[in-house]
């Protein structure tokens, strides 16, 4: 026979204590990140704490050490995140083209990397504020450029176009986009179209045979 349940009293399944939720390592790395991304935007990296980037992030400051010895580890990993976006939007636009239209998968990577830079260039300023050139090379910069030295080779195998050499292409593509955009953001033009047109015209004709 089942033991009665005193009046009022919950079930024994609802008195049962819940399980903890526990978050995987990588959201709870992300949830620290983006904190801090937001951070560093409104407010300045300098200005940012870790108790500011905990409290927005909602954790504990022992879960932050958990994961980054210091903020600047967080500013590594802002970095390492934001080039992984912009590599893997440019990659998605890519594929959304035929992979025989050679001049047509490189203006879709320059409308994705045109439209992603101007989207996010407040947190590329604060997570590329220190690169000088005694750092030439970069591995976040090598992500990006050898993504498109790959696409710039792919279109020379199949005789798209004639480069003497598809990284050095790559780089001068990159940092002429890079530059181009850059003017037009100090400017307050922020509308990818019309700077989007321009490139095309200009930067494809370096790739013309």
């Amino acid at each position: 026979m089942a033991a009665a349940t005193r009046p009022g009293a919950a079930p024994a399944e609802a008195r049962a204590p819940r399980a903890r939720r526990v978050l995987p390592a990588e959201v709870r790395t992300d949830h620290l990140i983006s904190a801090a991304a937001d951070l560093f935007i409104a407010q300045g990296l300098e200005a940012t704490t870790v108790d500011d980037i905990v409290a927005r992030a909602g954790v504990a400051k022992g879960t932050f050490y958990h994961y980054f010895a210091t903020k600047a580890d967080v500013l590594v990993a802002l970095r390492e995140r934001f080039s992984q976006d912009f590599a893997a939007r440019a990659a998605a636009a890519i594929e959304a083209v035929p992979d025989t239209d050679h001049p047509a998968r490189f203006n879709a990577w320059l409308r994705a990397a045109v439209s992603t830079y101007l989207a996010n260039f407040r947190l590329h300023d604060v997570v590329f504020h220190d690169f000088t050139h005694d750092r030439r090379r970069s591995r976040e910069k090598d992500m990006v450029i050898g993504q498109l030295a790959a696409l710039l080779e792919a279109g020379q195998e199949a005789g798209a176009w004639n480069l003497p050499n598809a990284r050095a292409a790559a780089l001068v593509l990159f940092d002429g986009m890079h530059g181009v955009v850059d003017d037009a953001i100090a400017a307050g033009q922020l509308d990818s179209a019309p700077l989007c047109g321009m490139l095309e015209q200009m930067l494809g004709r370096i790739l013309v045979r």
